[in-house]
């Protein structure tokens, strides 16, 4: 018998020695590879992939939560809380203007004129006092469609009360000019100063001093100013060529301070040139995507937060964010600027008194949260002779007394001449 049959006749006989023809034993067929069934568990080599995967993930989240936390805790403990002017407000109470029923929100921003600290001693001699060099009430609507800045002017002449000084003596109540408010007794006295002159609840505050307001104007890598004439100000260490510039922190607070070199001289004219370029800045945040933007938005910030001195209902960055948010949320041409409707007073040019019934009128609308329109100014009010009531506030005659001719009916929205964000520096 041949090979051959003898191999086939071993596997009919299901002999399983089978060998090849060099006698070694033959391999058998691999079984076929078949899909795995609808639910049966994946590879080991799969589950691995899918296992480092998930943990490479889950370590990403958590190191970004990590810093994100981190960046949180930082930003929120540069702000510091002012807990004093607190206390004091808490003693005075019943004679303060009573809340409102709103979500209208009045905030009152101090710009600290203080030598004391960092940067600021090359301003002048620390005497050991301060005062408000710029206070401005700000109305933020409760719908949240507008924002009014009111500008209050410093010489303004007002009632100033009882307030205790920092050495815990007390002052007497006086008619004097508004920025000796924050010389006698801080934030309380210039907090309860401006509530009885105004009748509106001041619900938050913040003081903010050079360093600080030179920080914010770096931070947003400066704002764009036009100037007719060039600037040569020792006092203001402010020397600027004429035309358009983009103006940075020293240059900036230059700008806002100086009085004598630019202009007229007034001080009405340098509080419109602080509204304007507060609403330059707040058109370039709003229309540059810094909000938007996590590495332009950190370092504003960052000088925002280490800027301010707040009260404790802004002393988070939760609750700074939420106010953000708001003003955010209003048009660039709806962030109005005004200084309130004052003249030269009748006993002191060098000083300022109310226009009325103008200024009454103004702050009946917010203490209501009631709508005013605000105007450009004309070109007497430009030259600093005007007294900012616009065409409905009243002046005077000349017998002397108030003039309501021109005064609107209560149905009617008031307009007083200022300015708004939308317009900017070079308008």
């Amino acid at each position: 018998m041949t090979g051959g049959r003898r191999a086939r006749r071993r596997r009919l006989e299901g002999r399983t020695d089978v060998t090849d023809r060099a006698g070694t034993p033959a391999e058998p067929d691999p079984p076929a590879q078949e899909d795995p069934a609808p639910g049966a568990p994946e590879k080991p080599r799969k589950r691995h992939w899918l296992r480092w995967t998930a943990l490479g993930i889950s370590v990403v989240v958590l190191i970004a939560a990590g810093v994100g936390w981190w960046f949180y805790r930082k930003l929120d403990g540069n702000i510091t809380t002012d807990t004093t002017a607190a206390a004091e407000l808490r003693k005075y109470e019943k004679e303060r203007p009573a809340a409102g029923t709103t979500a209208a929100r009045n905030i009152l921003l101090i710009g600290s004129d203080t030598r004391t600290g960092e940067g600021n001693r090359k301003y002048g001699k620390d005497k050991g006092t301060q005062r408000s060099d710029t206070t401005i009430l700000l109305h933020l609507s409760a719908d949240k469609s507008s924002a009014t800045a009111v500008s209050l002017p410093r010489d303004l002449m007002v009632t100033i009360p009882s307030c205790t000084k920092a050495d815990g003596t007390r002052t007497r109540e006086q008619f004097a000019q508004f920025n000796w408010a924050f010389e006698f007794g801080g934030t309380a006295c210039t907090i309860r100063t401006v509530e009885k002159l105004t009748g509106i609840r001041v619900d938050n505050h913040m003081v903010i001093d050079f360093r600080g307001f030179k920080k914010m104007v770096d931070a947003v890598d400066g704002v764009e100013v036009c100037l007719k004439e060039p600037v040569d100000d020792a006092d203001a260490k402010l020397k600027l060529p004429a035309g358009r510039q983009t103006l940075h922190g020293e240059q900036a607070l230059g700008f806002v301070r100086a009085r004598k070199s630019i202009g007229n001289g007034s001080d009405t004219e340098r509080m419109d040139r602080q509204q304007q370029f507060l609403g330059a800045l707040v058109n370039k945040v709003q229309s540059d995507g810094v909000l938007l933007n996590p590495t332009r938005l950190y370092p504003v910030l960052d000088a925002a937060t280490k800027a301010i001195t707040t009260d404790t209902g802004l002393d988070s960055l939760r609750e700074l964010y939420d106010l953000a948010r708001a003003m955010r949320a209003v048009p660039t041409e709806k962030v109005q600027f005004l200084t309130v409707p004052r003249r030269p007073y009748a006993s002191n040019a060098n000083r300022d008194e109310l226009v009325q019934p103008a200024a009454s009128q103004l702050f009946r609308q917010l203490r209501e949260d009631k709508p005013l329109l605000v105007t450009p100014h004309s070109e007497e009010e430009n030259e600093g002779r005007g007294d900012g009531s616009g065409g409905t506030g009243g002046g005077t005659g000349a017998d002397g007394k108030p003039d309501d001719a021109d005064a609107p009916t209560p149905s009617s929205t008031p307009t007083f001449t200022g300015r708004n964000a939308a317009e900017g520096v070079c308008s």
